[in-house]
């Protein structure tokens, strides 16, 4: 049956929806107890999940507020379902759809920053979590906060009824929170990077140091004091919603779902356990609340990023299309595997196994029901490969062969930022993007392939690495094989 003829997903229409499909909880019965900035696709399909069937389990009423940074229409959409939505889980043998009822309000930062003002100051509101990417806390290389960021600049200058970016409005609303007196809160940040929690509450006092507020050192005594920021480790493959996949959930609910989402069925979450208040208790539905997330964390990132950052690069020279197309050429799985215990050196050995890890890394991404792009995961390189990779080089012994995997990955990553017919070669995305493509070319108009990956590592905050002789030598080196979509492990 044609979408055209089906109702849409909404409160009223749950009702024809499966009993096995349908919310664990009763929408109606939340009530926001939950702040979530950052409303993507990976939230609808991890945290919100979690929230949901922790809420089940415990019988609380822990509802998700959830706030769109830039995309109005996205949160217009979720309100016109009732804030319901579905998670198509696609594994080897088969697909399972289901709906979500843990979202019961969808707000936008802009139009609505006096209702997510209102919920920052909300006493019940004890949890405030966000995906809002790296490029999102806009800051350094040395991870404190851009003030000449033209988007940060111009939340300081307009006050804190005027911060139109996540950082800007969290910042103020935070401030008004702590002059109220209001209970304590935790600022739990789900984006991939090194000590996620730490790295927001950097960007966050950055904000309340640099802005003209004349109670500024009484407000940042009072976060410190009322404010934590646990660090935590997020996992689940989460491709770009298509067309084919509308139309998947439509045919499985007997409803158009205008927002539906896929993932992987596999999914984690490990939260330090250091919170300023009540939550909701995630570890009823497996997360992990620990000591210290940093071996989990550094494991994740340098092998699960670290490795999807290379297959994505990689990919896309080969003329490879998605991750599970990546696995399937002759050396996906051998990349993955090889990167791992090139890795694991520099992590902690109280984390997990490494090679156990890669081994369920090579079964996660080559699932075929998962089409996840190469040129989304590729996107962002510019705020990714300095998370995900040099840190690792930097640790590992300098020279030439002492670190080919990444080595190669990096030459990936360089041939990438190659300018196109339309922005970047592959049509992967950037905020440097223009930077980057600069480093294409010296004062002549020439490229020099070493010269230019001295300039692109000089570019993403690397200088070090950039006068390392034999690490650009060796990147370099690989450039020719790859502009002929060669991949020479």
């Amino acid at each position: 049956m044609s979408t055209l003829l089906r109702a849409g997903l909404g409160r009223d229409t749950l009702a024809r929806i499966a009993a096995d499909a349908r919310p664990l909880v009763e929408p109606g019965a939340l009530r926001p107890r939950v702040l979530h900035l950052g409303l993507g696709a990976f939230h609808r399909a991890h945290q919100a999940v979690y929230t949901e069937r922790a809420a089940a389990a415990a019988g609380e009423p822990w509802g998700i507020a959830v706030v769109a940074p830039r995309s109005a229409d996205t949160a217009a959409a979720l309100r016109a379902q009732d804030c319901l939505y579905s998670v198509t889980e696609r594994g080897a043998a088969g697909s399972r759809t289901f709906v979500v009822g843990s979202v019961v309000e969808a707000l936008a930062l802009g139009p609505d920053a006096a209702r997510v003002d209102a919920l920052l100051a909300e006493p019940d509101v004890s949890v405030v979590t966000l995906t809002i990417t790296e490029k999102g806390h806009h800051r350094r290389p040395d991870g404190t906060l851009d003030t000449a960021d033209p988007a940060i600049a111009a939340d300081l200058a307009a006050g804190p009824d005027g911060a139109r970016t996540v950082v800007g409005r969290l910042a103020a609303g935070l401030a008004a929170r702590m002059r109220a007196g209001a209970a304590p809160i935790s600022m739990v940040s789900c984006d991939n990077m090194s000590a996620n929690g730490t790295a927001l509450a950097a960007v966050v006092r950055g904000f309340v140091e640099a802005s003209s507020w004349p109670d500024r050192d009484r407000v940042l005594e009072l976060l410190a004091a009322a404010v934590t920021f646990p660090s935590t480790i997020v996992d689940r493959i989460v491709p770009a919603t298509t067309d084919a996949d509308r139309e998947a959930a439509a045919a499985s609910l007997g409803v158009v779902d205008a927002l539906p989402v896929v993932g992987e069925p596999y999914r984690q979450w490990v939260l330090e356990d250091r919170f300023a208040g009540a939550r909701p208790s995630w570890e009823r539905d497996g997360a992990l609340v620990v000591p210290d997330v940093a071996p989990f964390q550094l494991t994740k990132l340098r092998l699960l990023n670290g490795a999807h950052s290379a297959l994505a690069y990689l990919g896309l020279a080969a003329g490879a299309t998605t991750i599970a197309d990546a696995m399937a050429t002759g050396w996906g799985e051998t990349l993955v595997r090889t990167l791992a215990a090139e890795v694991a050196p520099t992590l902690p050995a109280d984390g997990p196994d490494p090679s156990a890890y890669a081994a369920d890394l090579v079964e996660r991404f080559g699932n075929p029901g998962i089409r996840h792009l190469l040129r989304q995961i590729g996107s962002d390189g510019s705020h990714k490969v300095p998370e995900r990779w040099l840190p690792v080089l930097r640790e590992r012994p300098r020279g030439i062969g002492q670190s080919p995997v990444l080595e190669l990955a990096l030459a990936g990553w360089v041939h990438a930022t190659r300018p196109g017919p339309q922005g970047q070669l592959f049509g992967t995305t950037d905020p440097a993007a223009d930077a980057l493509a600069a480093c294409w070319r010296d004062r002549e108009g020439h490229a020099d392939a070493v010269a230019t990956v001295r300039r692109l590592l000089d570019a993403i905050g690397a200088p070090d690495l950039a006068a390392t002789d034999g690490l650009v030598t060796a990147v370099a080196a690989h450039l020719p094989a790859l502009s002929a979509g060669r991949v020479e492990l």
